[in-house]
C-alpha cells in the first residue's frame, strides 16, 4: 500500500477511482502488505480516514502469513511453543489472538532459555533492549523468523528502516539470518488469490518494490505491474534482474490503461 496507493497519510489522487474501476469490472482487490506494525483494524481505520471504504477481509498482511507458516511448521504444538516477538504490540496481540504463546515484553534483556523462537517484524516501537534480547536468543540457538525482508518503509518525506534493516543489524551482531516469510515468497500472493476465490491467470499484482512486490508476483506465476510512485525506480530492473509485465508511473496511469 505505502508507495502504491498512498504515501504516509497522503492518498494518491486516482486511488479511489482505481478501486472503483476494479469493482465496476467485477473484480476484487486485496491489499497485500509486508507491513506487520499494524493490525487489519488499524489499516481499515486508516483507509477510512483517507476516504476509502475498506473491511478487514480486504487485507492480507505479513503477520497473517507468519501465523500461517508457523502453524504449518509447528503443527498442533504451536500453542505451547514459546515465541519472542521483536515487533509492535499490535503484532504481538494478533499472534496471541491466533493462539500463540507470545512472551511478554521484558523490562530488561530476557534470558535466552525463556523463548524457543524469535519473530522479527517492522517494529516502530523498537528499543535497544529488544535488540539485546534478540541477540541473546539467537546466540542460544532459537529458531529465527522475520515477517518481511523490506529494507525501508516509504514516508511522505523519505524512507525509514524496515524489518530487513533490523534483521541486518542482528546479522552483523549474531551472524544469523532469518527465514523471511512475507513478499517475495509466493505464498503471500497465493493466499490472497485463494481469499478472493480467483486464479493466478485472473490476477495482477501491483507494487512499488521489485525485490518484494514484483518478485512475489513472479514467484506466484501472476502478472505484475511495477509502479514508480514509491521506493522503486527503473534502474532496479537491471539491479535485481527482475522484469515486470507492466511499468507504470503511478496508479493513475494504470487506471487509464484499464479504461482503455
Amino acid at each position: 500500500m505505502d508507495g502504491t496507493i498512498y504515501l504516509g497519510n497522503e492518498l494518491f489522487r486516482e486511488t479511489a477511482a482505481f478501486l472503483r474501476e476494479i469493482r465496476k469490472n467485477g473484480g476484487r482487490y486485496i491489499f497485500l502488505t509486508n507491513n506487520s506494525s499494524r493490525g487489519k483494524a488499524d489499516y481499515v481505520a486508516k483507509l477510512r480516514r483517507l476516504g476509502l471504504t475498506a473491511e478487514e477481509e480486504d487485507f492480507f498482511t505479513s503477520a497473517d502469513a507468519a501465523a500461517l507458516l508457523l502453524k504449518e511448521r509447528w503443527g498442533a504444538g504451536y500453542r505451547q511453543k514459546r515465541l519472542y516477538v521483536l515487533g509492535t504490540e499490535s503484532l504481538r496481540c494478533q499472534l496471541r489472538a491466533e493462539g500463540f504463546c507470545v512472551l511478554p515484553e521484558p523490562e530488561r534483556a530476557q534470558e535466552p532459555d525463556q523463548a524457543e523462537a524469535l519473530l522479527v517484524g517492522y517494529d516502530t516501537e523498537l528499543t535497544y533492549a529488544k535488540l539485546e534480547t534478540a541477540c541473546k536468543l539467537l546466540d542460544a540457538g532459537a529458531e529465527y523468523y522475520a515477517t518481511n525482508p523490506d529494507w525501508v518503509c516509504p514516508t511522505e518525506w523519505g524512507f525509514v528502516p524496515d524489518c530487513g534493516a533490523i534483521c541486518q543489524m542482528l546479522e552483523h551482531a549474531s551472524g544469523r539470518k532469518p527465514c523471511f516469510i512475507g513478499k517475495p515468497q509466493a505464498e503471500m500472493a497465493l493466499a490472497a488469490i485463494a481469499m478472493a476465490g480467483r486464479t493466478a491467470a485472473e490476477t495482477l499484482l501491483v507494487g512499488d518494490r521489485l525485490y518484494t512486490d514484483i518478485a512475489c508476483g513472479l514467484n506466484a506465476g501472476v502478472d505484475t505491474c511495477f509502479v514508480l510512485s514509491g521506493e522503486g525506480t527503473r534502474a532496479d530492473i537491471e539491479k535485481y534482474g527482475l522484469q515486470p509485465d507492466y511499468i507504470m508511473q503511478d496508479i493513475g496511469e494504470l487506471l487509464a490503461a484499464m479504461r482503455e
